[in-house]
């Protein structure tokens, strides 16, 4: 009778820290991010919270993306048309918001 007493103590034991992590695993669901993504080309268009960018490939079809611009999107250099720019930005409800634009040096021919 002891003995039985010893085993089903000792199971207790053994089982109890496993609900409990498979319970504070279920509480602690990390919330996902969204991830930032990259997209380089030459400025088309600039308005005051939007700006558009195209990408040309060799062989492939022009891509032409849109950016809204907030007030905590960080600009690098002097943002104009025909610029070169490269975009960080993440897509939030149907909409590309640019994170960090960064104006490339244009090349001296």
């Amino acid at each position: 009778m002891k003995v039985r007493s010893v085993l089903a103590g000792t199971l207790l034991f053994l089982l109890s820290p496993v609900s409990s992590i498979s319970l504070r695993a279920q509480d602690t669901a990390p919330v996902e991010q969204p991830q930032s993504e990259f997209f380089s080309g030459v400025v088309t268009a600039l308005a005051g919270d939007t700006l558009t960018v195209s990408k040309a490939l060799l062989g492939k079809n022009t891509e032409t993306r849109k950016f809204a611009i907030t007030a905590e999107t960080r600009v690098e250099g002097r943002l104009r048309v025909k610029a070169r720019v490269t975009v960080r930005y993440v897509h939030d409800d149907e909409v590309d918001r640019a994170l960090h634009i960064i104006v490339r040096a244009s090349q001296k021919k």
